[in-house]
């Protein structure tokens, strides 16, 4: 089942003491939530919001924040992609927990491949923008060719 508020505080407050991490959480450059772990939450509140897996991490969602900023170490002590992905996966029927790694790798692809693409075959060289649309890549090229 679902452990209870305090279980769970006792858990990941002994958890942080011995210096360990809580996966799932905090981000090396946001500062605030990861919009794609409330894209994601949003999700599953329609698809599966009585899953158990689900309410866990909802759960970890309410608790561990206040944890991480009482120890006062992260950051960013927000959930971040990693903190729901799993559980929907899971839901979702993908059980086998070694998969995991394959699915995210799998979905870098698309970048590294748009990446290559500028780079190799437009001549532009490699950069790492926060945001861009087809139009502006679009602009970005033909000043190059």
């Amino acid at each position: 089942g679902v452990p209870d508020s305090e279980e769970l505080e006792k858990f990941i407050w002994d958890h942080l003491q011995l210096g360990k991490i809580i996966p799932g959480f905090g981000h090396a450059v946001l500062r605030s939530k990861d919009p794609r772990y409330i894209a994601l939450y949003r999700f599953g509140k329609e698809v599966c919001p009585d899953d158990t897996v689900f309410k866990i991490v909802e759960r970890l969602g309410e608790v561990v924040p206040p944890l991480l900023k009482k120890q006062g170490k992260a950051k960013n002590p927000y959930p971040n992609i990693d903190g729901i992905s799993g559980a929907l996966l899971y839901h979702f029927g993908i059980t086998e927990l070694d998969y995991y790694t394959v699915m995210f790798s799998t979905s870098q692809i698309l970048g590294i491949c748009a990446q290559l693409i500028i780079n190799r075959a437009l001549f532009a060289p490699i950069f790492r923008p926060k945001s861009v649309t087809t139009r502006w890549v679009q602009s970005y090229v033909s000043d190059i060719i």
